[in-house]
């Protein structure tokens, strides 16, 4: 077992963490209302012996359905991949104490997955990853080629970089501040300064113009900052 001493959480979990928020960025992404009465529950991976986040963001939302939501700032083409065992692990837990031996059927949320991408390197507004762009070529074999993969996973990535998805981000406060911070920041390494400058600089202006409010008071920068920032 790898032991990673030095993880440390992000700020993108740190202001999804509660379900409010993860209510308001769902509804922003989807383009919809949820009733105010459906609740939604957090279900993150974790390691409880070593403190360490597994996966950004998953949650269940009235127990129909079940969304995991990662941020990148790199463009990564095993995501698919990644986010399948996620999920196997988050079912493994919804399904712990059912029976799946039984002769009944065992109904589980159905899931939905998403990329928020903020990095500098050029990416469409909105694309889709396949898992089963992944698999290896069978034609050697001289087997039929099967027009349904047995196993497949669609992920949705979207890229939240300023002047991108503006209107998801319009639907979303916590994420076009978020937006807008990691833009400030960025700024202030183009004009030269090195990134721990540049990130006091950018929580100093959120804090002057009622960006990120809740995380940007003189109390909580030292917290704010000892997370990672992706950008």
């Amino acid at each position: 077992m790898i032991i990673n001493k030095n993880h440390k959480d992000s700020v993108f979990s740190l202001l999804f963490s509660n379900p409010d928020t993860l209510r308001e960025l769902y509804c922003a992404i989807e383009g919809i209302s949820l009733p105010a009465d459906v609740p939604v529950v957090i279900n993150t991976l974790s390691d409880a012996l070593f403190m360490d986040r597994i996966n950004d963001i998953s949650f269940e939302i009235g127990g129909k359905l079940v969304v995991l939501i990662e941020h990148q700032s790199t463009i990564n083409p095993n995501i698919a991949l990644r986010l399948l065992i996620y999920i196997a692990r988050i079912y493994e837990k919804i399904v712990m104490d059912k029976k799946i031996y039984s002769t009944k059927k065992v109904v589980i949320p159905k899931p939905e997955f998403f990329i928020l991408y903020n990095g500098e390197a050029p990416y469409p507004e909105v694309t889709v990853e396949k898992l089963s762009d992944m698999f290896e070529n069978t034609i050697f074999l001289e087997l039929p080629e099967k027009v349904i993969p047995a196993l497949d996973l669609f992920v949705r990535i979207i890229n939240i970089n300023e002047g991108k998805n503006e209107e998801i981000l319009k639907r979303c406060q916590t994420l076009w501040q978020y937006s807008a911070f990691i833009g400030k920041v960025r700024e202030y390494e183009k004009a030269g300064k090195n990134r721990e400058d540049a990130l006091k600089e950018a929580v100093i202006y959120c804090r002057n113009h009622d960006i990120l409010e809740e995380w940007t008071s003189p109390e909580l920068t030292d917290s704010m900052l000892s997370r990672e920032i992706r950008c």
